[in-house]
């Protein structure tokens, strides 16, 4: 049986992409409408115990191919003023100049530049963090928890971040007391799959 020279050029074109390797990882978009995704925070409450909370409003979005893992990419913006410590007065504070200033900074912003895949379905995430003005680089260290079709008719994969770093090296130079320099995040990221 002879194709036709349209659908074997088509075809040639399709396997050319393939074996080549330009077949585009998959885009997955951050599921926060969900409530399926959480990004929390902790410190030390003058060294005798941990003030958690988190933010309730963020966006974002990650791209993955199991075949090519050192091409992830992830991208987050965080709604500052969202901070909730499950404390009124304290959350005010934190979005006064003495902390997050969320009049001058009302984002924060994640977005990856490298990843490195290790074993046991861990990875090193590394990116830029631009957080009260000041842009640093900072590591995720990242675990895949799950990836598969949801009741809904559609695919997700899911991971979680932990990192930490000092307030100071953004600009936040409030005296917490010793105990309190460093803060940790925990984050927990269910995306879904784009068309």
């Amino acid at each position: 049986m002879n194709l036709p020279t349209h659908q074997m050029l088509a075809a040639s074109l399709l396997l050319l992409l393939l074996s080549s390797g330009l077949v585009h990882a998959v885009d997955y978009k951050i599921d926060t409408k969900g409530a399926h995704a959480f990004i929390q925070f902790h410190i030390k409450h003058l060294g005798y115990s941990w003030l958690v909370g988190r933010f309730n409003t963020f966006s974002g979005d990650f791209s993955y191919d199991e075949r090519r893992p050192q091409e992830a990419r992830v991208s987050v913006t965080i709604d500052t003023a969202s901070i909730d410590s499950n404390h009124a007065e304290r959350d005010k504070h934190l979005r006064n100049e003495d902390f997050l200033d969320v009049k001058r900074y009302p984002q924060a912003r994640f977005v990856s530049t490298s990843y490195r895949e290790l074993e046991d379905g861990k990875g090193e995430l590394q990116g830029e963090l631009t957080l009260h003005g000041v842009t640093r680089p900072i590591t995720i260290d990242v675990t895949h928890i799950g990836v598969g079709p949801d009741p809904w008719g559609g695919y997700r994969r899911g991971f979680e971040g932990r990192t930490k770093f000092a307030l100071a090296d953004f600009g936040i130079d409030y005296n917490l007391g010793p105990a309190s320099r460093e803060v940790h995040l925990w984050l927990g990221i269910e995306g879904i799959q784009q068309q």
